[in-house]
């Protein structure tokens, strides 16, 4: 007989089931394979698959929600990937990530 699965191993299993990677800290960073440098406002910041997470101490995370990767500070104001792509909304002018 095992053990019952304390809540944070629960929380895992969970997330392997729905085809979730680890905790999103875990991700490997990315690299110059992956990003370019840009001069224009094809950036990460600006790129649908940019998201931002509150880290351990409530230092952000930088991801890609693409590559299941992290950026770099200061990354993802002057690089990119060749899979960059903006939302209709950010067309619009909404983007929370830049506020």
């Amino acid at each position: 007989m095992s053990a019952p699965l304390s809540r944070s191993q629960r929380t895992a299993s969970a997330s392997k089931a729905r085809g979730e990677e680890g905790p999103i800290e875990e991700w490997p960073y990315l690299d110059e394979e992956v990003l370019v440098a840009s001069r224009s406002s094809k950036v990460c910041l600006t790129c649908h698959f940019f998201r931002h997470h509150a880290g351990v101490n409530c230092i952000p995370v930088l991801t890609c929600q693409l590559h299941q990767g992290l950026l770099a500070h200061g990354e993802h104001l002057t690089r990119r990937c060749h899979r960059w792509t903006e939302d209709m909304a950010r067309q619009r002018g909404w983007a929370p990530e830049v506020a």
